[in-house]
C-alpha cells in the first residue's frame, strides 16, 4: 500500500538525482544568458521562438522530475527535512528564471507577424495555443523588476505560509477516546471515522476533530491571512478586477461560463436540502442533519473492501468502459504507483501527480476500506488516465486548467458507481445511491459553501487581517447559506477552513468551482456515453487530449457542448435531481414502515 518513487530517483543522495540537480542549474544559467543575448531584436523570430520552446521543454522535464520527487516524499513524510529543503531550493532556483520568462513573453508580444510565423513552422503550430495564451496574458504582466520581486518574495511569503500550514495539519495528532481507550491518531484517520457505521464513533470523531484544531487554529489563521493578503495585492497590481477574475482567466475559463454554472447550482440547492433532511430523518434527527452524520452510511449494508478487493473492483468496472482504461488502472496497481496507507506524518485527503517526464503517475490516498474510499481511488486513477492520454503530447501541451482537471476523475468515479448499481442487491443499491448523492452534495453544496467562504474572506481581507473567530463566523454563515435547512444549524463545522488545503495554495485561489465544473461536465459526458456507446470512447480520449491546448469553451465544442449555457448545467443537475427524488421516495417508504 506504499508507492515506489524509484522510477524518479532512488534517493536524494543518488548519482542520478545529483546529476539532474547540476543539469537544472546549467539549464537555468544557459536560458538566462540565451534570452539576454538573443532577444535584443525580433530578427530571426521564428528560429528564436523554436529554440525557446525546446529549451523550456528540456528544462521543464528535469525540473518537474526533481520537484515532484521532493514533493511526493514530503507528502508522506511531513518532517523529511531533506525533501522540504530540496523543494525550497528548486522553487527558489525556478524563481531565477522569472526575468528571462517575462522578457520572452514581452518580446513575443512585439512580433507583428506572429500568426504567419506560427503557420510556417510545425513546432510553432504544435504550440500555437501555448503561444497565443502567453500573448493573451501579456496585459497582466508587470515590469521585469516587479515580476522578479514578486517571484522572490513569494518564497518567503505565501509559499512559506502554505508549507507551514501543511506541516501543521500533516503532523496534527487528534486526542480521541475509542472503546474506552485514549488514543492519539493522525487527522486523516479520525476524519475517515465520519464514514463509520457506528453513530457514537462518528460523533466522537467529529468532536475530537474540532477540539484538535484548537492547537493550530491561530497559526492557520495567520497563514491564511498572509496568503490571501499577498494575493489581493498582486491581483490588483496586475490589473485584475479581483482574485476571482484572476482565477477564472488562469483557468482558461470566462465569467459567463462560471455565472451560468453557479446559477444552475443555486437553483438546485433546495433539492439537496430535501435530501439532507430526509437522510437526517432516517438517522433519527428532526432538526436537519448534524454535520457529524453527513457521511453516515445508510442501510444495513456496510460495504467494505480490502485493498486487493478494491483493486479488482475498479479494474473490472473500468474494463466495461474500455480496455485501455482498465489496463491503465491495473498497471498503476501492479507498478506501485499508489500510496494508500494512512499513517502519521502523511498528509490527508487524496491527490494524483501526473509525471509527464516519465509518462507515469503517482497517487496518494488514505484508504480505510469503505465504499467511499474505494471510489476515491477510482477518482484519482481517473486523473492518472487523463495524464496517460496526454503522455505523448509536448510537455508544454500537457498542462490543463483546473476545471477540466476534474473531468476524467469524476467520469471514472461515475463508471464505478453505475457498475456497482448493476450487480447490487436492493439494500446495496440504496446505499450506493445515497453515497452517490452524498458525493454530489460535496461537489455542489459544500463546494458552493467554500466558494462563498473564500469570496467573503477576500472581501474582508482587503481591509484587515481576519481573526480566528471571524473565519469561523464566515464559515458557519457560508454553510448555512449553502446547506439551508438541510443541516442542523447547531451542529455545523466552524473549522473547515483549517482542514481544506485548497485555501492555502498561493497560486490556486478559488480551487472550489473547478470541482463543480468537473462533476457537471462529466455528468453531461456520461449521458453522451450512454447514448453513443462504444463510439464514444475514442471521442472521450480525444477530448482529454484536447484539454492541454484549448480553452474551456473550445474543449466543450469537441463534444458539441456549450458551457456558457445555463441549460447545459441544468441538464446535468437534472440527473442528480432524479437520483434525489428516487432516494426520497425510498426513504419515505422506509420511514412509513418503521
Amino acid at each position: 500500500m506504499r508507492w515506489s518513487l524509484n522510477e524518479l530517483y532512488t534517493s536524494f543522495e543518488s548519482t542520478e538525482f545529483k546529476s539532474d540537480m547540476d543539469k537544472c542549474n546549467e539549464y537555468i544559467k544557459e536560458l538566462i544568458i540565451w534570452v539576454k543575448k538573443e532577444l535584443r531584436s525580433t530578427e530571426g523570430a521564428k528560429e528564436k521562438i523554436e529554440n525557446y520552446i525546446k529549451k523550456q521543454q528540456e528544462f521543464g522535464s528535469i525540473y518537474i522530475r526533481l520537484l515532484s520527487y521532493a514533493i511526493l516524499v514530503s507528502s508522506v513524510d511531513a518532517k523529511n527535512e531533506t525533501a522540504l529543503k530540496v523543494a525550497d531550493q528548486l522553487q527558489s532556483k525556478a524563481s531565477n528564471l522569472t526575468e528571462a520568462t517575462v522578457q520572452f513573453e514581452k518580446w513575443l508580444g512585439n512580433i507583428e507577424n506572429i500568426e504567419e510565423l506560427i503557420q510556417s513552422s510545425p513546432l510553432l503550430k504544435e504550440h500555437q495555443f501555448y503561444l497565443e495564451d502567453i500573448m493573451l496574458n501579456n496585459q497582466y504582466l508587470l515590469s521585469e523588476e516587479e515580476e522578479i520581486l514578486i517571484s522572490k518574495m513569494s518564497q518567503t511569503g505565501s509559499k512559506a505560509w502554505a508549507k507551514l500550514q501543511q506541516l501543521l495539519s500533516s503532523t496534527l495528532l487528534v486526542d480521541i477516546t475509542i472503546d474506552g481507550e485514549e488514543k492519539q491518531l493522525p487527522l486523516p484517520v479520525v476524519r475517515n471515522m465520519a464514514y463509520s457505521a457506528d453513530a457514537a464513533t462518528r460523533k466522537t470523531a467529529y468532536e475530537a476533530e474540532l477540539k484538535s484544531y484548537l492547537k493550530i487554529e491561530e497559526s492557520s489563521a495567520a497563514a491564511l491571512n498572509g496568503i490571501k493578503g499577498e494575493s489581493i495585492t498582486i491581483s490588483q497590481k496586475r490589473g485584475f478586477a479581483s482574485p476571482l477574475e484572476q482565477a477564472v482567466i488562469t483557468s482558461r475559463m470566462n465569467m459567463e461560463t462560471l455565472d451560468a454554472m453557479l446559477t444552475a447550482m443555486k437553483e438546485s440547492l433546495p433539492f439537496f436540502h430535501q435530501y439532507y433532511r430526509k437522510k437526517g430523518e432516517l438517522l433519527g434527527h428532526s432538526n436537519g442533519l448534524p454535520f457529524y452524520d453527513m457521511f453516515a452510511p445508510i442501510g444495513n449494508v456496510d460495504m467494505e473492501f480490502t485493498y486487493e478487493e478494491a483493486q479488482k473492483y475498479i479494474v473490472d468496472n473500468f474494463n466495461t468502459f474500455s480496455k485501455e482504461l482498465g489496463d491503465f488502472a491495473q498497471k498503476a496497481f501492479d507498478k506501485n504507483w499508489i500510496d494508500a496507507e494512512p499513517r502519521i506524518g502523511k498528509r490527508g485527503g487524496a491527490f494524483c501527480s501526473n509525471l509527464h517526464p516519465i509518462k507515469e503517475s503517482r497517487i496518494l490516498a488514505n484508504f480505510d476500506g469503505s465504499f467511499s474510499n474505494m471510489t476515491t481511488l477510482a477518482h484519482e486513477l481517473g486523473h492518472g488516465y487523463h495524464g496517460h492520454c496526454l503522455k505523448n503530447a509536448s510537455l508544454l501541451n500537457s498542462r490543463y486548467p483546473m476545471p477540466l482537471a476534474e473531468t476524467a476523475s469524476i467520469f471514472a468515479e461515475t463508471i464505478i458507481i453505475n457498475g456497482a448499481l448493476k450487480t447490487a442487491t436492493v439494500e446495496e443499491a440504496f446505499a450506493i445511491l445515497e453515497t452517490s448523492i452524498s458525493d454530489a452534495g460535496q461537489v455542489i453544496v459544500d463546494i458552493y459553501s467554500r466558494f462563498l467562504f473564500e469570496s467573503e474572506v477576500f472581501k474582508r481581507r482587503e481591509d484587515s487581517s481576519l481573526s480566528v473567530n471571524e473565519l469561523k463566523e464566515i464559515m458557519i454563515s457560508a454553510q448555512k447559506e449553502a446547506y439551508g435547512n438541510g443541516l442542523d444549524h447547531n451542529v455545523l463545522h466552524e473549522s473547515m477552513w483549517i482542514n481544506k488545503s485548497h485555501y492555502y495554495m498561493p497560486e490556486r485561489h478559488f480551487y472550489n468551482f473547478p470541482y463543480a465544473f468537473g462533476l457537471l461536465f462529466s455528468k453531461g459526458l456520461y449521458s453522451e456515453y450512454l447514448k453513443r456507446g462504444e463510439a464514444f470512447v475514442n471521442e472521450y480520449n480525444n477530448l482529454l487530449e484536447a484539454t492541454g491546448k484549448n480553452n474551456i469553451v473550445d474543449v466543450g465544442k469537441v463534444m458539441d457542448i456549450d458551457v456558457t449555457s445555463v441549460d447545459f448545467w441544468r441538464s446535468s443537475l437534472d440527473l442528480i435531481k432524479k437520483d434525489i427524488k428516487k432516494f426520497v421516495d425510498i426513504a419515505d417508504e422506509r420511514l412509513k414502515n418503521k
